[in-house]
């Protein structure tokens, strides 16, 4: 097998996980899903990413704290968020919340359904880890594009581990929690996390897969 199938392999095959088993995975193969992906590129190579990640007791406390925190403060994000999703932006997002509402029963209108369906991003999805990925504040829209790729580069390390996960805006929403949660300095940004761990396979919330866009409807050439 070429290296570009492995890699096209390995992208189709990773998914946004939503229902995880309680197993933890070993401490060294963590160690090396970072080890892969902190080679991916950044402006000046600055390296911006830092990393915490939460063995399964840390994962629980965590957990608690960030569903509190839901209940008792508003949403506050690091970075500002998407205005709006206009045209076919939008159409891919609900495309998507449409195709995991329908694997998990949620019917159109039932809102205590979908809100049920949302707060498990709070409770991290069941996941025995959670990677929360931060980068400096000082850096600002950069350091956060670079972290981006490693982002990327650690679910992809993972999959290739036998390891699934789901990148979470969601918790970053909660910043301030995040921050004091783990005494994290107000300097840093907290961009995401990454609920990890081995995917329930057999629970809905994972029976679906989302299309791509097509090569031409993203590839744009100039002569």
């Amino acid at each position: 097998m070429s290296r570009i199938s492995t890699l096209t392999d390995l992208l189709q095959e990773r998914f946004s996980c939503r229902a995880f088993l309680p197993d933890p995975v070993p401490d060294d193969t963590i160690a090396q899903i970072i080890a892969t992906a902190r080679h991916v590129p950044s402006w000046c190579n600055a390296q911006p990413w830092q990393v915490t990640v939460t063995r399964p007791d840390a994962t629980d406390r965590f957990r608690v704290a960030l569903q509190e925190a839901v209940q008792t403060a508003p949403p506050k994000l690091d970075l500002a968020g998407p205005d709006a999703y206009p045209g076919v932006y939008g159409e891919r997002r609900r495309t998507c919340g449409w195709q995991l509402y329908d694997a998990v029963g949620v019917a159109k209108g039932d809102r205590a359904a979908s809100g049920a369906q949302m707060m498990r991003n709070f409770a991290l999805f069941d996941a025995p880890h959670v990677a929360i990925i931060s980068s400096p504040r000082a850096l600002a829209a950069y350091g956060a594009m670079d972290t981006g790729g490693f982002v990327t580069a650690f679910m992809l390390a993972a999959k290739a581990l036998g390891v699934d996960s789901i990148a979470q805006a969601a918790v970053a929403s909660y910043a301030d929690c995040v921050r004091a949660h783990f005494a994290m300095p107000q300097d840093r940004l907290i961009l995401c996390a990454i609920s990890f761990g081995y995917g329930d396979h057999d629970h809905p919330a994972n029976s679906f897969r989302t299309e791509r866009a097509k090569v031409p409807d993203i590839l744009e050439w100039q002569a």
